[in-house]
Formats: C-alpha cells, sequence, structure tokens
C-alpha cells in the first residue's frame, strides 16, 4: 500500500514537472513575433519583435543557397 502510494506522488510530481518544462518551451516561443516582410532586388528581409527583451530583430537572405540566414541586425526600443 504504501509503495502505490508513493508510485503514485511519484507520478504526479514527474507529470507535473514534464507539463512546466513545456509551458516554459511554449513561452520562448510565443515571446518571438512575426512583425512583417519584404523583399528587394532578390534579397528578403523579415522582421520580429521579441516582446520579452523590447527587441526587434531584422533577418535577412539572399538567393541561392550561398547566401546564409543573417539575423545580427536589432535594435532596442525604450
Amino acid at each position: 500500500m504504501l509503495k502505490t502510494a508513493g508510485l503514485l506522488l511519484f507520478a504526479a510530481i514527474a507529470t507535473y514537472a514534464i507539463h512546466a518544462l513545456g509551458q516554459l518551451r511554449a513561452d520562448a516561443r510565443a515571446a518571438l513575433t512575426a512583425v512583417g516582410s519584404s523583399s528587394s532586388n532578390g534579397t528578403s528581409f523579415a522582421w520580429f519583435y521579441d516582446s520579452g527583451d523590447r527587441t526587434v530583430f531584422v533577418c535577412r537572405i539572399g538567393q541561392g543557397p550561398a547566401e546564409p540566414l543573417d539575423c545580427k541586425a536589432k535594435a532596442s526600443l525604450p
């Protein structure tokens, strides 16, 4: 009886821990919001807003596989 109760308590704590970890990951993904996108002369741009840091990121990608995705540009909002 005691082993069964201990096992059920352990299962409940483990289930809660997995749920809490999933919520943390969901919050991290939800913090980044796509603002818009555009393209000019074969180069595409996309803007993302991070509500946690109040920062705007600009990502750029050119034509072809030779030009990698570049998301280094950012600006902090007041």
